[in-house]
């Protein structure tokens, strides 16, 4: 049978806005506290910016090629530009009608946010002297006419366009861009036990004619412009990598274009400007009826004094694995340890380099990083590693997006602190997780290793779900060893012991995976698969995968964001599931379980089921061999499955539905894990080795200034396409 008809495949653009659809949707359920209500449309509004910088971007350069291109849904570049049009159009729509919903509730508990011009006079007044003192200094109005050409704008810049007329009478237009240096949202005094907030814009807008002596404003329009930040980089030819990408990314903000934010008003004059000037279409225009760019709510629903708006902070646990055991080399040399983030703390595995650097028998620390956080401990213990004069090898990826800058400063400091730095293989993505420990044991030495789902990021550990392997098996260190050979030297792939890698080895051992089970199914064995991931795109994966749904195989697939496959299709993909998970941690763990036909197997990994991950990208793919582990990763994973408070469900023609629990126990399973967590720690004492502190205190790079809103706050999540 046929399975590659584009019927049976879903547009992965179009997949992708109704994950972002999703993540909207918890913004509408009630249940939800009211300030992580406005954290979901602030994230989904950050999700779209991303969404157009780098697939619409990409979209729109393949148009300009004018080649017959098709995706696996037979859909082109222009059909696919004009869907995602329609589709978001929609979707801010929902987001701006949730957006009044919420502020009107935030009204009953004493929040609101104003227009300055309907403050009190006290407030007006104060208004107006903050607008002197600390707005005006750094504005800059920008003309345009014959000698001003319409100004360069950056990327995701939020403007004034302001219409004047002249004393002659004569039609002028110019630009006030908004200075991302200052506060967007600014509180007010306190009046009458309520707490006000204007947005910075409106304060601009109303005291605006000071920028313009001598001339009469007629409109001021708020607009944002969005450009393609999607790079290419010709790693063969390039001296230098890491100054080819620093290159790169100043042209990442001058890219075209490709989408046109601007705020509901009858200037059809300035409208036509800006689409003239940026040369963009009639479905790159969105327009909206209240504040542009709503990502900055994510600063204010983090204000101080409303822990009753907000869900309870987690606070990831000590690990099931190490709750007795004092010492982490000793626990890892024992059995294999699993670790279950963001339930458990990611301290470990800092704890794990940060004692390796310390530890006088230890010879030499390789390591991956792909992204790490802004102060990372993991990346100051290499470094001390370094100077205590371990042989340190750190694999830095400078071309992971947007994180390409901090990671250039990462890998500058790790070199200047005498590690070897080295920047992968030319033309692949080092998206792998792996962190290799030698030490010196007993007359011989001993290789500790730890692989994850996720990143070495302290930071997205503790809103992330990830899992992690502490082993000291000899031929996991054989592995590791002939791993960072191929990345750091020029060394053919070895034979694994227990590792798969990509791009030579990962795809074809998922495809003997499936195969089997379909075998075992066609025996009258047990078949069956759950495969946990963020994105489910390979053209020909889905088709295995639609075989072994053919053949019989019961198929579960839990798949946070993009997937083509359509499920429930009669002949050929009856036999599969697809559920989205998406609640108050971000899921990304990627779970690969396999019935074996009686001989269970199950596998981590830090490669979704994508083209970029199993083509371009180095990736592990490892078993977990204890069966007590085995046992735990697939109880999280019918956890997953029975969930029907965050689950959702997509029928054939690709929408989602959300799982409803009726008259049936309701089943959160996040709010499960953590439960399950904190009763799991509760039974031991504290290991000394967590008692050290996570992050050392280091002075705010900003000098403490938050970059979102005049009050403090800390929280920012990142939510990566």
């Amino acid at each position: 049978m046929e399975f590659d008809k584009p019927e049976y495949f879903l547009n992965r653009e179009l997949s992708w806005l109704k994950f972002n659809e999703r993540v909207l949707g918890e913004a509408a359920v009630a249940d939800n506290p009211l300030l992580e209500r406005l954290k979901f449309i602030a994230i989904s509004s950050s999700n779209l910016d991303e969404f157009f910088m780098v697939r619409v971007g990409t979209l729109k350069n393949q148009q300009d090629e004018a080649r017959e291109w098709v995706d696996a849904a037979g859909m082109s570049p222009t059909q696919q530009l004009e869907s995602i049009s329609k589709a978001v159009h929609q979707l801010v729509k929902k987001q701006y009608s949730l957006l009044k919903e919420i502020l009107e509730k935030l009204e009953h508990e004493h929040l609101f946010f104003m227009r300055p011009e309907k403050l009190s006079n006290f407030n007006q007044e104060w208004i107006r002297k903050y607008f002197e003192n600390t707005i005006s200094p750094v504005l800059t109005p920008l003309a345009v006419d014959a000698s001003h050409p319409f100004p360069f704008l950056a990327n995701r810049s939020l403007n004034l366009g302001v219409t004047l007329v002249g004393k002659s009478g004569e039609n002028s237009i110019a630009v006030v861009q908004v200075p991302g240096v200052l506060h967007r949202i600014i509180e007010l005094p306190p009046e009458k036990h309520k707490r006000c907030f204007v947005f910075l814009e409106d304060v601009i807008r109303l005291h605006c004619r000071q920028l313009f002596h001598g001339y009469r404003i007629k409109n001021i329009t708020p607009f944002r412009i969005t450009r393609n930040a999607d790079f290419l980089i010709d790693e063969e030819d390039a001296d230098d990598l890491l100054l080819e990408v620093e290159r790169s990314l100043r042209q990442r903000k001058r890219g075209r274009a490709v989408r046109l934010e601007i705020g509901k008003s009858d200037n059809k004059t300035l409208k036509k400007f800006l689409i003239g000037e940026l040369r963009i279409v009639e479905d790159d225009l969105f327009e909206f009826g209240g504040p542009l760019d709503l990502s900055c709510l994510n600063k204010f629903a983090d204000i101080s004094g409303l822990d009753s708006l907000r869900q309870l902070p987690h606070q990831p646990q000590r690990p099931l694995d190490l709750l007795h055991q004092e010492n982490l080399f000793d626990a890892i040399r024992e059995q294999d340890v699993l670790l279950h983030h963001p339930y458990e703390s990611f301290r470990p595995v800092i704890d794990f380099v940060r004692q390796a650097a310390d530890d006088p028998n230890v010879l030499a620390i390789k390591q991956t990083l792909y992204r790490v956080s802004g102060n990372s401990p993991i990346v100051r213990a290499l470094a001390q590693a370094a100077e205590n004069g371990k042989q340190v090898t750190v694999v830095v990826e400078i071309m992971a997006r947007f994180d390409e800058e901090n990671n250039i400063l990462w890998a500058r400091r790790l070199e200047e602190a005498g590690c070897h730095v080295i920047y992968g293989l030319v033309g692949l993505k080092t998206h792998a997780k792996m962190c290799l420990v030698v030490r010196r044991e007993g007359g011989g030495i001993r290789r500790y290793v730890h692989m994850g789902t996720g990143n070495y990021n302290d930071t997205t550990a503790r809103i992330y779900t990830d899992l992690g392997l502490f082993t000291a098996n000899d031929q996991f260190g054989v592995d590791a060893s002939g791993f960072f050979n191929v990345l750091t030297g020029y060394s053919d792939p070895p034979v694994w012991n227990k590792i798969a890698v990509a791009p030579l080895g990962l795809r074809d051992r998922i495809v003997e995976l499936i195969d089997q089970e379909i075998l075992f199914a066609r025996a009258g064995k047990p078949a069956r698969i759950i495969a946990k991931m963020n994105s489910l795109v390979d053209k020909d994966i889905v088709q295995q995968l639609y075989e072994a749904s053919a053949a019989g195989v019961i198929i579960d697939l839990i798949v946070r964001g993009i997937c083509v496959l359509r499920p429930g299709v009669p002949g050929v993909s009856s036999n599969i599931k697809v559920r989205s998970i998406v609640g108050r941690f971000l899921e990304h763990s990627r779970i690969f379980y396999f019935s074996g036909g009686g001989d269970e197997k199950c596998y981590l990994s830090s490669a979704d089921w994508m083209p970029r991950n199993l083509n371009s990208r180095v990736e592990l793919f490892f078993p977990v061999e204890m069966e007590y582990h085995r046992k735990r990763i697939l109880e999280i994973l019918e956890l997953l499955m029975s969930d029907n408070q965050k689950s959702h469900e997509m029928k054939s023609n690709g929408t989602y539905r959300r799982r409803k629990a009726g008259a049936k126990l309701k089943i959160n399973a996040q709010d499960e894990m953590v439960r399950r967590a904190r009763e799991n720690a509760a039974t031991a004492e504290l290991p000394t080795w967590q008692l050290q502190p996570l992050v050392q205190p280091v002075s705010d790079d900003n000098g403490g200034q938050s970059d979102g809103i005049g009050i403090n706050a800390s929280w920012k999540s990142r939510n990566p396409i």
